[in-house]
């Protein structure tokens, strides 16, 4: 196996050459145990990869790393597209980037169903009644985990704050919102670079595991080196990929059709994703719940809460959204509601995570032409800034529909609010796991909903 670490006095051999179908099932395996958040997963590539398997070195590995996270779109996804690229060519990069999404649609698509088939079940209800005060929680923390990294000095503190006033108290759409955060960065590291100066990041210390196939001083494959007309035509591939896939809904359902909407939504909900899945929701909830209504604001909440539970990136909790629309919406008519909401998340999952390919495979070589030598991060900065006033906004919508489910007007939820102080603590106290987190909140809700009936006859 190549993974067999082979000793010949104090010296390590360098692993076996890995087949293309040896790293098919490592992709497979990756896609089923993915759990943990981009953090989470990337703790579990490198693990694999750089530590026990040694497919890639240290250094390769976080400079890959280092440009995924100045893209928009999942940056678990897009690095296990890139070193699945790296060693064995374009198909490489597309099967690993697959694996790495496959498993949860399918995943989602099941729990999707059940949710809307059985959600009024007591049981399904008083699981999600847990899992709610959870999620909200939990995007109180990404919030204060991504301002820790992001807000570095009074400036960013105030992009933030101008961030969550904007979306807040004046509905300013989440691409608007980003667009300013970019020019703001651009033009004010001109002016004070070291304010804008992108933080350490993932890995500021190196350490050697021995000889890895694709060492530091491995030369870069033929594949791999940047070539104009190679660039042209994944570029005109990737776009022509896209063009095709918009051009088959507008045939079959229009312009306005569910279908066409939800491709030409999710495409452009792809290219804002600057700061991870919490930094996209509220634009796709304000484009799939107040503009579209594929879905209530309540279903955005368990769809979060079923991502969180599932492997893959949690941008994943598009295909929930696409699901939800497309039976909602009955894209196939009322006698084929699975069928449909299953295609409508299919078809979402397409447009999310096409353009994080386009980006690998175009950009790769770009980028292993410049060795720790990426610049233009000032933007990044600035969006990474004011995604953190964006994610509390979302905090406090999630808050407002637990805590009040009936509205202001309505009675306060007072053992919800319990659940989300106590899984507050359980996050920035005890540092608790997604995974017993939610499980925790979901045995609550249970308990709860089923034991109200007999306390209360």
């Amino acid at each position: 196996m190549s993974a067999t670490l082979e000793k010949t006095g104090e010296a390590i051999a360098a692993p076996d050459p890995v087949s293309f179908g040896e790293a098919f099932r490592f992709w497979l395996k990756l896609g089923f145990i993915s759990f943990g958040g981009p953090a989470g997963q990337i703790a579990i590539m490198h693990t694999e990869l750089v530590e026990r398997r040694r497919w890639i070195s240290e250094k390769r590995f976080l400079h890959a790393l280092n440009y995924c996270m100045l893209l928009p779109g999942p940056e678990a996804q897009q690095l296990a597209t890139y070193i699945g690229w790296l060693m064995h060519r374009t198909w490489g990069g597309i099967v690993a980037g697959a694996l790495f999404v496959l498993p949860s649609l399918f995943i989602l698509i099941a729990l999707s169903w059940i949710y809307l088939r059985f959600g009024d079940v007591p049981v399904v209800a008083g699981i999600f009644y847990g899992i709610k005060p959870a999620v909200t929680a939990l995007v109180l923390h990404a919030a204060h985990r991504i301002g820790t990294r992001a807000l570095k000095n009074p400036w960013m503190w105030g992009i933030a704050a101008a961030a969550f006033v904007a979306i807040f108290a004046f509905d300013t759409p989440f691409p608007a919102i980003v667009l300013a955060a970019g020019l703001i960065g651009h033009f004010g590291a001109r002016r004070a670079p070291a304010v804008f100066a992108l933080g350490g990041g993932h890995g500021s210390q190196q350490q050697s595991y021995g000889p890895a196939l694709i060492d530091d001083d491995t030369p870069t494959p033929a594949h791999a080196r940047f070539s104009r007309s190679h660039l042209a035509k994944l570029l005109a591939v990737g776009l022509g990929a896209w063009a095709l896939a918009m051009g088959a809904l507008v045939a079959i359902q229009g312009l306005q059709g569910t279908l066409t909407q939800m491709g030409w939504f999710f495409t452009k909900a792809a290219l804002l994703t600057f700061g991870g899945a919490y930094a996209v929701l509220p634009y796709v909830y304000q484009g799939a719940v107040e503009q579209h209504h594929w879905l209530s604001g309540a279903q955005m909440i368990d769809g979060l809460a079923l991502g969180e539970t599932t492997p893959g990136p949690l941008i994943m909790v598009v295909a929930f959204v696409g699901f939800v629309g497309g039976w909602a919406k009955q894209v196939l008519g009322p006698d084929a509601l699975f069928l449909g909401g299953a295609l409508a998340a299919t078809v979402v999952t397409f447009f999310t995570f096409l353009p994080s390919f386009i980006f690998i495979l175009a950009g790769g070589p770009l980028v292993e032409s410049t060795h720790g030598k990426l610049g233009f991060t000032a933007p990044l900065s600035a969006i990474t800034a004011a995604v953190v006033g964006v994610i509390l906004n979302l905090a406090l919508f999630f808050a407002y529909h637990v805590l009040w489910p009936q509205g202001f007007g309505g009675r306060f939820d007072l053992v919800s609010a319990v659940i989300v102080v106590a899984a507050a603590i359980a996050l920035f106290r005890f540092k608790l796991g997604v995974m017993p987190l939610l499980g925790a909140c979901a045995l609550a809700g249970l308990a709860v909903t089923l034991g109200r009936p007999l306390l209360f006859p």
